[in-house]
């Protein structure tokens, strides 16, 4: 049996403020970037800093959350799947762009900052603590 997988998590700042748009059958979908540092020491111990950038794609509530709390400069926990888009451009010129469609957005940083959000695709609202029901019917086993 063969397994696949396609999973990714980054934790950065975002670039830019996110853009939301709506598909023709009036569907949300969020855009922004997000810089991710990576360090490391050289063989004669100096000390460097490289920064990646990725598109990230939220869609539905995700997307309308992403855009409400998130702006140029948050830190924010980013956790997805890659997918590669391809298109040809008027002069017949191939292009191609690896997005993060994301499925999870955590909203990190200091505690001043607006409250921590977690948001799944599947959910736009993160109980408070005091919302949870507790009980032994919680788990099926």
């Amino acid at each position: 049996m063969t397994y696949g997988l396609n999973k990714v998590m980054i934790l950065g700042k975002l670039g830019r403020d996110p853009e939301m748009r709506y598909t023709p059958s009036g569907r949300p979908v969020t855009t922004f970037s997000v810089a991710v540092n990576r360090s490391w020491n050289t063989a004669d111990g100096e000390r460097r800093t490289e920064t990646e950038w990725f598109n990230v794609v939220a869609w539905s509530k995700l997307a309308e959350t992403c855009k409400q709390y998130l702006s140029k400069g948050k830190q924010v926990y980013i956790e997805g799947r890659l997918q590669t888009r391809r298109w040809e451009d008027k002069e017949s010129v191939k292009h191609s762009s690896v997005d993060v469609v994301a499925a999870e957005m955590i909203l990190c940083g200091e505690r001043r900052e607006a409250n921590s959000q977690t948001t799944t695709a599947e959910e736009s609202v993160v109980p408070e603590e005091s919302e949870i029901q507790s009980g032994e019917d919680e788990f099926p086993f």
